[in-house]
């Protein structure tokens, strides 16, 4: 992630910023450096929901959506090579100068060829093993890469967007879960990092369900659960799954969690996942979970439950069933 290289992209081009007008960017995550940006003129837009609510305690004016039209705009390039384009296709759209930042592991050095071939590009600075440019629109209007940022449909008519996790089908893990599922799962039902809707849809189809509270940090996959979920049981929640509670205790918790944060590999995230759904679940409560096999949960597990099995997987995965919360536990 860029955390500096924007602010000594700027340092180094003191005639790039725009004595007025509003200065919007895309693609931000906690972490990023604003310096020497100006503040009364900034607007940031985080997708994520613990991005959006770092860049609010910092005191930075925070988004969900971006204006229409902009003095300048800047695009901060996501690891998704579509979901890159399709930002910097709206940035183009949406002002006439757009810097873009990104790291070489995320496939900037690509995307700088690329856009030199269709718009004017200064030169690239290079810092922290990532790269900085200036693009101006010209005659190109990037229609094709605003498409790559349009739904799309996938197996079972579900719609996803581009960037979203499993954006181009569905996640094996997730599908043996959904199997392995019980007939009658209990009346309330968390998914906890639900993502755009698949453990839920087939939640729907159990027995005995009455409501189901999906969780999802990623707003832009939320609306796409949202849309494939057209169901009165569904409650939609924007909210971190590690510290989201339920109104009243829940019967069961399904979760396939994440166990990345960026590109790094953090088995804590899925742990953390763990000691929340712990947290919420009724006496008498299930937690049903999918993992790498590599992932070592089972000690996380009996940490937090006092009866835990592995039900089921393959040499990819492993489905473990927990239940008994532990009293050694908060």
């Amino acid at each position: 992630m860029s955390v500096a290289r924007l602010s000594l992209f700027l340092d180094d081009h003191p005639g790039v910023l725009p004595d007025i007008g509003e200065i919007v960017v895309t693609g931000a995550v906690s972490g990023l450096d604003l310096t020497g940006l100006p503040g009364d003129r900034l607007r940031v837009v985080a997708r994520m929901k613990q991005d959006f609510e770092s860049f609010e305690a910092a005191g930075v004016h925070v988004a969900l959506d971006p204006p229409e039209k902009a003095a300048l705009a800047i695009v901060i390039v996501p690891r998704a090579k579509a979901e890159a384009r399709a930002l910097v296709a709206a940035a183009m759209a949406r002002a006439d100068a757009v810097i873009v930042d990104g790291q070489k592991t995320d496939g900037i050095d690509s995307l700088f060829r690329e856009m030199r071939q269709r718009c004017q590009c200064g030169a690239a600075f290079s810092k922290a093993h990532g790269k900085t440019f200036l693009a101006r629109r010209d005659a190109d209007d990037f229609a094709d890469w605003a498409e790559a940022g349009e739904p799309r449909a996938i197996e079972g008519g579900f719609a996803t967007r581009a960037g979203v996790f499993s954006a181009d089908g569905i996640d094996p893990a997730s599908r043996m879960l959904a199997a392995a599922l019980p007939e009658k799962p209990g009346a309330h039902v968390v998914d906890l990092g639900g993502g755009w809707g698949y453990l839920t849809a087939t939640i729907l189809d159990r027995a005995g369900v009455k409501q189901v509270d999906l969780v999802e940090a990623d707003r832009v996959a939320l609306d796409c659960a949202r849309e494939n979920l057209p169901d009165a049981r569904v409650r939609f929640h924007w909210a971190d799954a590690t510290r989201w509670m339920p109104e009243t205790p829940a019967d069961a918790v399904v979760m396939n969690p994440p166990f990345h944060e960026g590109r790094k590999g953090e088995p804590e995230l899925g742990a953390r996942f763990i000691g929340q759904a712990a947290r919420m679940l009724a006496p008498g409560g299930r937690l049903w979970m999918v993992a790498n096999r590599h992932l070592p949960y089972e000690k996380v597990l009996r940490t937090h439950f006092r009866e835990v099995a592995e039900i089921g997987g393959d040499t990819r995965f492993k489905i473990f069933c927990a239940s008994g919360r532990s009293r050694t536990r908060g």
